[in-house]
């Protein structure tokens, strides 16, 4: 895998400093922002393969950047925070994140994760040309593009990856368990809300009605599958 440039997005210069020698010995280019103003601005420069945001930032909440950052791009985002509740790791998450960690961190975990984010991300460019149909939407596997009634849905990638995992299984049901394995690349030590949270996301995007579902269904207790 070719190298990558992150962003690390971290006010404490001490975690900063550290986490980027840690990242630094596994490979990557690391550039670095103390707020989130110069966050946003670095990220939208070329370059950046993955951002690392801290949420306690001193002009601004993290899950601000994090919305203004999925506004504007796709650059897969991970969450690096300190904040361990669980309706703070939700809330990254549908602000726009791809993935969350929380504080103190294991390095050699947070580099596995970004890596399987990698693999995820450039693994869409070289899939076979595909286009799938279910109902009222097309999938475009090859081009990485949605649309619904000939209007594209501005997906992230991690959210066509999932919408794709599904397709690809042709109405079968796709366990829970799959889905973390096959979308995010390892696994999830059990943490569904990561997955309960993206296919919510996915939902607004594609679904006439969210809430009352066409296409993405819940199997319960089991996982999800694709409908026409």
């Amino acid at each position: 895998m070719a190298a990558a440039t992150l962003l690390l997005v971290e006010d404490d210069n001490r975690i900063r400093q550290a986490l980027r020698m840690a990242l630094a010995d596994e490979g990557y280019d690391v550039r670095e922002a103390a707020t989130g103003g110069e966050a946003i601005t670095q990220s939208l420069m070329p370059g950046i393969d993955v951002v690392l945001l801290d949420l306690m930032l001193p002009d601004m909440d993290g899950l601000e950047v994090c919305r203004r950052l999925r506004a504007e791009c796709d650059l897969p985002i991970i969450v690096v925070s300190a904040r361990i509740q669980s309706d703070d790791i939700i809330a990254g998450l549908e602000a726009g994140a791809d993935d969350y960690m929380t504080k103190p961190l294991v390095a050699a975990e947070l580099a596995a994760r970004i890596r399987a984010l990698l693999r995820r991300v450039r693994g869409t460019q070289g899939d076979s040309p595909r286009v799938l149909r279910f109902g009222d939407l097309e999938i475009r596997v090859d081009e990485g593009v949605v649309r619904r009634h000939g209007v594209e849905a501005h997906l992230t990638k991690t959210e066509f990856r999932l919408l794709c995992e599904l397709a690809l299984a042709e109405g079968k049901v796709v366990t829970r368990e799959q889905l973390l394995e096959r979308v995010w690349g390892y696994g999830y030590f059990g943490d569904s809300r990561l997955l309960d949270v993206h296919v919510r996301r996915l939902r607004r995007k594609i679904e006439p009605s969210p809430g009352a579902p066409r296409h993405v269904l819940t199997v319960r207790g089991v996982g999800y599958r694709i409908a026409r």
